[in-house]
């Protein structure tokens, strides 16, 4: 398609090789179609840069970035935010996968002037087999999400027309549910599309090895929310820790 894309999906990419092509398969198979993809190199050692290079020629949609640098994950997405093109920004990493109606489904919402839109997802293992349903909420507010993140990343679309050029802060942990805070701080009311959109693929000790620092960070992004005293900080610490039991994915059918 030509002209300025209304969608742009902002890709880090660290050592991805073995997953980046799947990656941008499902985004070619959208059935919405006017978006662009800055895939962005952070630092890899493999063939990942030469991957999105490749795909690059082949489709010019696909925008590599990236100069080597190791930037994190927040960095490289802040380098796609500051180059996309779009109205709406949305994030998919470099091992996860979108359904085919994934931004086609949302596209309503975001014209409609909903300024965060999301969906639930699916966890998935290394062969794509189904672990269990992550679900979306209907409606997300800020006071909803001192609770814990209620929005996947991997989901989420979001207006610049709306909040400017918002960037994530550069944390070790947890930087999108600190990117959500700041969003949602404005007043602003996320929505949520009941359907499964996207799989996120669980790579090994990913889970279980991160559930204490998963934590600590959580808490320290409340104890750094403006305005929010300890004692509401200390109710949405116990909030978020109800809320991981409660959202917990269902196992699989």
């Amino acid at each position: 398609m030509s002209g300025v894309p209304a969608i742009s999906v902002v890709i880090p990419c660290r050592n991805a090789a073995a997953t980046l092509d799947a990656t941008l398969d499902s985004l070619i198979a959208q059935d919405f179609q006017g978006w662009e993809a800055l895939v962005i190199d952070d630092g890899s050692g493999d063939a990942s840069a030469a991957i999105a290079a490749g795909r690059a020629a082949a489709d010019p949609r696909i925008r590599p970035l990236g100069d080597g640098v190791r930037r994190g994950v927040a960095g490289a997405r802040n380098l796609g935010i500051r180059a996309a093109k779009g109205r709406w920004i949305a994030f998919l990493d470099a091992d996860d996968r979108w359904r085919p109606q994934k931004l086609a489904r949302q596209m309503p919402l975001l014209q409609a002037g909903v300024p965060i839109v999301f969906s639930a997802y699916d966890r998935v293992d290394a062969a794509g087999t189904r672990l269990g349903t992550v679900p979306a909420a209907d409606r997300v507010t800020h006071r909803d999400a001192l609770a814990g993140n209620p929005i996947g990343c991997l989901t989420a679309v979001w207006d610049r027309a709306r909040f400017g050029l918002a960037e994530m802060p550069d944390l070790p942990l947890h930087e999108d549910y600190a990117f959500w805070l700041t969003l949602l701080r404005q007043g602003v009311e996320a929505r949520g599309v009941p359907e499964v959109l996207a799989d996120y693929r669980v790579t090994p000790g990913s889970h279980s090895g991160t559930k204490l620092r998963a934590a600590l960070a959580t808490w320290s992004i409340l104890r750094a929310e403006p305005g929010l005293s300890l004692p509401r900080a200390v109710l949405g610490f116990a909030g978020y820790g109800l809320t991981a039991l409660r959202r917990r994915p269902t196992h699989p059918r």
